[in-house]
C-alpha cells in the first residue's frame, strides 16, 4: 500500500474476511512502531483509530499489526473527486481529535522543545528564537496530512491513522500542516475551508512558522 521515504512498508491483506494491515520498519529512529502501538492503544481509548492486533521485531526491522477499519482515505479517488465534502471532514476530524484526547491525562509530547532537537540545518536554527506564543494546547496527531484521515461511507470523518508523532502541542502545530496538505493532495484552494469546518479563524502568523518548522524537521 505504500513505500515512505525511510524504507518503512505498508501491507493491505485479508484474514478470515477482515481486512489487516501490517507495517514494517528497518530499525530507525524515526521509524519507532512500538512507540506508535503505544500511542495507538492510548488514544483508542478517546477516538476512533486502528486496533493493535500484534508487534514485533527481528535483527532487520520491527512490525505493527493492526485491523482494519470500514472506511478510506481522504486522498482515494472516491473523494478526491468530492474535495468540499473531504476537507470538510479533514477539519471536523482534526477538531474532534483536539476536543476529545486529554491533555493532562497525555503521556507523550510534540512540543516546539521536543521539535527544536531534530532541525537538521544550521540555518533553520532560528526557528528556536521566532516561535509565536502558544494559543491552545491539545494532543495533536502529528502527522495531519489529508491522506492521515479516513472518511465513512457517508463522507464524514471517520478516524485516523499513523499516529506515531501523537503528542500534546499548539493545535496550529496540526492546523498549520492539515491545511498544507492540502495543496499537495487537492486541486484548488482548500484551506479556509478547512478551516472554517474545524471552527476557527486563518492565523498566517502561526500557520507560516509551524510549517517553515515542519519543513525543517
Amino acid at each position: 500500500m505504500w513505500v515512505n521515504q525511510l524504507g518503512g512498508l505498508t501491507f493491505r491483506f485479508e484474514v478470515n474476511g477482515t481486512t489487516q494491515y501490517v507495517k514494517w520498519s528497518p530499525h530507525h529512529p524515526e521509524l519507532d512502531l512500538e512507540r506508535e502501538a503505544r500511542k495507538l492503544s492510548w488514544a483508542g481509548r478517546y477516538v476512533q483509530v486502528p486496533r493493535v492486533i500484534d508487534l514485533g521485531s527481528d535483527s532487520d526491522g520491527t512490525w505493527l499489526r493492526t485491523m482494519g477499519l470500514p472506511g478510506e482515505s481522504a486522498v482515494s479517488p472516491r473523494w478526491l473527486a468530492k474535495p468540499r465534502m473531504a476537507v470538510r471532514a479533514i477539519g471536523a476530524g482534526l477538531r474532534t481529535v483536539h476536543d476529545h484526547l486529554p491533555v493532562a491525562e497525555c503521556p507523550f509530547s510534540w512540543s516546539l522543545e521536543t521539535r527544536f532537537g531534530w532541525i537538521k540545518r544550521e540555518e533553520d536554527r532560528r526557528l528556536v528564537d521566532q516561535a509565536p506564543p502558544i494559543d491552545h494546547l491539545v494532543v495533536c496527531h502529528g502527522d495531519a496530512c489529508a491522506p492521515n484521515t479516513l472518511l465513512d461511507d457517508h463522507g464524514q470523518f471517520l478516524a485516523i491513522v499513523d499516529l506515531g508523532r501523537l503528542g500534546v502541542a499548539d493545535r496550529w502545530a496540526d492546523l498549520a500542516v492539515a491545511t498544507y496538505s492540502l495543496n499537495w493532495n487537492f486541486s484548488g484552494d482548500w484551506e479556509d475551508e478547512l478551516l472554517d469546518a474545524y471552527g476557527i479563524d486563518r492565523d498566517d502568523e502561526r500557520i507560516n512558522y509551524y510549517r517553515r518548522l515542519w519543513d525543517a524537521t
